[in-house]
């Protein structure tokens, strides 16, 4: 192993300890009257941004960047060695020595109340809606072309990250926007990739935890979407590949997957007594789909989002990218009162090869990525 790829390696050590704290982290509060879907006739004239990525962290605005990484990022060598049954082995897995100093304990924990949406446009184009709800954060999305897999999009909370690398660390050489960049790779929270396959985490507020025990190889929640956005290219593969290893929830927390494929079908996959159990579902919200004594757990509000997501789905069967984000504002933060928001709603077109991103609810203006190569 060469020098390089060894500071490498423990720089992503330390960003990753840090950064795997906070990204399966978040909040949903409580609930209140919420307010009606703006319709298209009322919504003002939506700016538009195309972006085009480099290597180089650009500043979209304020708490929200975007980054472009090509090559290998040692993810198959991951997955080849047995993977992990917790964020801390994925950070062993990426070091060969300890960093001291570290706290855990003050780093803060919670809950994200996340909403998705999957429906066909008018012309037949599969799209994928998704809201990330939490206090104001600092996001990047990474568009990856690795090596050995499909080019994809996702998003990452990079708080702490952006925190502790700034003050650089002794005899390492990379710089500050490599080091975030590899370390944002592992810790993905949705996205969606060049073959037209969608993946979101969603929270449920339950004590039960996910740790799957058999002879299988381990993946952690973020790597488990890692896996999935460079391997999978349609739900029944995303659905194959998961089955092949034991998950282990991120922090202890309670998640559900929300998956969908270019073909237009949806899925929930939720995990009770360690059993894996698959729903066909065009939406997903924070409360247990899958039928049994943990159906419907879950906080009031994700029920409310669920049903408002559910009756536009009956009244408008089809969809365009514009009335997607329509249905996303509907279920964002700012509906309910609280000091939280919907820090970012992307609209995905999954035929297409196209993601618009919308921060902290201004959907007013979008930032438009398309994967080069389908």
């Amino acid at each position: 192993m060469n020098h390089r790829f060894l500071n490498r390696r423990r720089l992503i050590r330390f960003s990753l300890l840090l950064v795997f704290a906070l990204t399966i982290s978040g909040c949903e509060g409580t609930t209140e009257e919420m307010q009606h879907m703006q319709s298209g006739s009322e919504a003002q004239e939506e700016q538009k941004n195309s972006i085009t990525l480099t290597s180089e962290i650009v500043e979209l605005e304020d708490d929200f960047s975007a980054v472009r990484y090509d090559g290998d990022y040692g993810f198959d060598d991951f997955l080849a060695g047995g993977g992990a049954s917790s964020d801390e082995e994925v950070i062993e897995y990426l070091a060969n020595n300890l960093l001291s100093g570290l706290n855990l304990k003050d780093l803060p924990g919670g809950i994200f109340g996340c909403s998705t949406i999957a429906v066909s446009s008018p012309e037949g184009d599969a799209l994928f809606g998704r809201n990330f709800d939490w206090e104001n954060c600092e996001a990047m999305v990474v568009e990856a072309h690795p090596e050995n897999g499909y080019a994809s999009l996702s998003t990452v909370n990079m708080d702490f990250i952006a925190q502790n690398i700034s003050g650089g660390m002794v005899g390492m050489t990379l710089n500050p926007d490599e080091v975030k960049t590899l370390a944002a790779l592992y810790a993905p929270l949705d996205g969606m990739n060049a073959a037209g396959l969608a993946v979101s985490v969603n929270m449920i507020q339950d004590s039960a935890a996910i740790e799957q025990d058999t002879d299988k190889p381990d993946i952690t929640t973020t790597t488990a979407i890692r896996l999935l956005l460079d391997k999978a290219g349609s739900v029944n593969e995303a659905l194959e590949l998961l089955g092949q290893y034991d998950l282990h929830g991120s922090m202890g927390m309670m998640i559900h997957f929300a998956i969908a494929d270019s073909t237009g079908r949806s899925v929930a996959v939720e995990y009770v007594a360690g059993e894996r159990i698959v729903i066909e579902t065009p939406v997903l919200t924070n409360f247990y789909l899958a039928e049994g004594e943990k159906q419907g757990i879950g906080t009031q509000q994700s029920h409310e989002r669920y049903d408002i997501l559910i009756k536009q789905l009956e009244e408008t069967p089809e969809m365009g990218m514009e009335d997607v984000r329509d249905a996303l504002d509907s279920v964002s933060k700012d509906n309910f009162g609280e000091f939280e928001s919907t820090e970012w709603s992307i609209v995905m077109n999954l035929s297409a090869g196209e993601a618009r991103y919308y921060h902290r609810e201004n959907y007013n203006q979008n930032y438009t990525f398309r994967l080069e190569s389908r």
